[in-house]
């Protein structure tokens, strides 16, 4: 390639890695959650929200670097612990990833169909069922003709789709009369409805103990959505070396403003129009289960825009399927059964994959419907029951002493000792009849959820850091990059960039410092605004 090329071709590849940040950060969960924030704890809940996933993404960054230093040749972050850490070690951690992909998933589709069958009476179970199958057929010529398309089919509508909402929310919609008079209507809404812990019981304060009690469950539980999520490593892999860090220090940035804008915006109109007569559920509030469901946004979204705008909510972003898909490829398919399997025929099983996990995501989606559980409960107990895996996975690719027997028992004993602490708080604090899995009450209550993964992650860290020092019977993270099974297939190009085009050692430790710099920064930063914001 002629070298006057080369600097806009690392741009388009560092833009392409930052597009695919955004929009795998930004699903249902993303708009109906951060929206339910807002419409229980005030404007405070956007903005924990957005910080519960900014940070990880800027500390991801950290670790994006160390595998472009230490693995640039993988194709998943399990080929990365089964050439360190060998077959137990490998396994563990691929029911770990199927698991936050199921949650991830499951989550979409709870939220997906839940709005469907508020606003257009589809039955439930039928949307849990078509939602899944389009998005793989999407997936699939998106796959087809290339991961940027796709990303920018999402990141193209999503602006429009926010902009219109905010032109309608303070600007044309009658119901809000502009910007004073929704100023008003949360005035009003605070009156008479107020916020138990806020200031006032005002919804536009950031003096909201609810709200930082949200705000810690949103960053612990934020880590185990990334650094579990087979979606980040897979572009941290792909991307240009030169590219990764500063791609997701961008994105994480970028993508603050999606759930702090959105919510702030449908979110609070929710609350602002509740005793609107064009309100879905007037003259009652929103029910416990419908906030819990994700439903103040399409709600206040019928006001403002109409039925139309609604269904927009449901804009959701399907890189999940193919993170899934890469996972059963190399991760068992190639593993385990075919370990010669090259790139045409790993192509074909990804896509049939996909087909499969389709339906499969149907059945779960109906089996958590059926159970009762919904989006708010799977929002929080994401973080208990994944919080184990998170600091293991980290270490593996930035701590040379890390030993197999210090990943497994961190994770094992890090999840008995959450779900004691999870369990054991459930039991002392709520009366268990009054124990309900449709709401985030009781099992799925902030309290718990923050003690639960915070004893995950210590006990997790503990042990890790613990374990012997066993000499030569694990790979350091530096051998790994130099091992044939995270080479590129014979018969395909590398993932990474040709050998001439390597950043230097020193180059990619550059970087790493700079994330570390960057994320410890951007931390203090949103942290000290949040708390001395009034």
């Amino acid at each position: 390639m002629p070298s006057d090329f080369k600097p806009l071709l690392d741009r388009i590849q560092e833009r392409e890695t930052w597009l695919g940040v955004v929009s795998a950060w930004t699903w249902s969960a993303t708009l109906l959650q951060s929206s339910t924030a807002a419409y229980t704890f005030g404007v405070s809940g956007p903005w924990w929200y957005g910080v519960g996933g900014t940070i990880q993404l800027a500390i991801f960054g950290m670790v994006a670097a160390k595998v472009k230093m230490n693995a640039n040749g993988a194709h998943t972050f399990l080929e990365i612990v089964k050439v360190r850490f060998g077959t137990g070690p490998h396994l563990l951690f691929t029911f770990y990833a199927f698991l936050c992909i199921m949650v991830v998933c499951g989550s979409l589709l709870l939220g997906g169909a839940a709005t469907v069958n508020a606003l257009t009476g589809m039955n439930i179970l039928a949307a849990c069922f078509l939602l899944p199958i389009g998005i793989a057929v999407y997936v699939i010529v998106g796959y087809e003709s290339g991961d940027l398309e796709l990303h920018l089919s999402v990141i193209g509508v999503t602006p429009l789709f926010f902009s219109l909402s905010y032109i309608s929310t303070f600007g044309t919609s009658p119901a809000t009369d502009g910007v004073s008079g929704f100023y008003n209507l949360l005035v009003t809404a605070g009156r008479q409805s107020p916020v138990i812990g806020n200031q006032d019981g005002s919804y536009l304060t950031m003096k909201s103990n609810q709200g930082l009690v949200f705000g810690a469950a949103t960053i612990l539980s934020g880590f185990s959505g990334i650094f579990c999520d087979q979606g980040y490593w897979q572009r941290a892999i792909a991307s240009h070396p030169k590219s990764t860090t500063k791609a997701y220090m961008l994105g994480g940035l970028s993508w603050f403003a999606v759930p702090f804008a959105f919510a702030s915006c449908l979110g609070l109109a929710a609350r602002a129009l509740q005793n609107d007569p064009r309100f879905p559920t007037f003259p009652e509030p929103l029910s416990a289960s419908q906030v819990s469901a994700g439903l103040a946004a399409p709600a206040a979204a019928a006001v403002v825009m109409g039925k139309g705008g609604a269904i927009a909510v449901l804009l959701v972003v399907f890189a999940e399927l193919i993170a899934v898909s890469s996972l059963f490829s190399y991760d068992i398919y190639k593993a385990y059964f075919f370990p010669k399997a090259r790139g045409p025929e790993i192509v074909r099983v990804s896509h049939m994959f996909i087909c499969f996990w389709a339906v499969w995501m149907g059945c779960w989606a109906t089996i958590l419907h059926k159970a009762n559980i919904d989006l708010g409960w799977l929002f929080y107990v994401q973080g208990v029951v994944l919080s184990p895996a998170v600091i293991p996975i980290a270490l593996t690719v930035t701590w040379r002493k890390l030993t197999s027997a210090g990943i497994i028992a961190g994770a094992l004993l890090g999840a008995s000792l959450g779900m004691t602490a999870w369990m054991i708080g459930c039991w002392k604090i709520y009366d268990p009849a009054d124990y309900d899995f449709k709401g985030t009450r009781g099992i799925a209550n902030l309290d718990i959820d923050i003690e639960g993964d915070a004893v995950n992650k210590s006990s997790s860290d503990v042990v890790d850091a613990k374990s012997p020092s066993i000499e030569k019977s694990e790979k350091d993270p530096a051998d790994i990059r130099t091992d044939a099974v995270v080479a590129a297939d014979e018969n395909t190009s590398s993932n990474g960039p040709d050998e001439e085009e390597q950043p230097s050692m020193a180059t990619l430790k550059l970087a790493f410092k700079k994330a570390a710099w960057y994320s410890l920064t951007l931390t203090s930063i949103v942290t000290v605004i949040a708390i001395y914001a009034d």
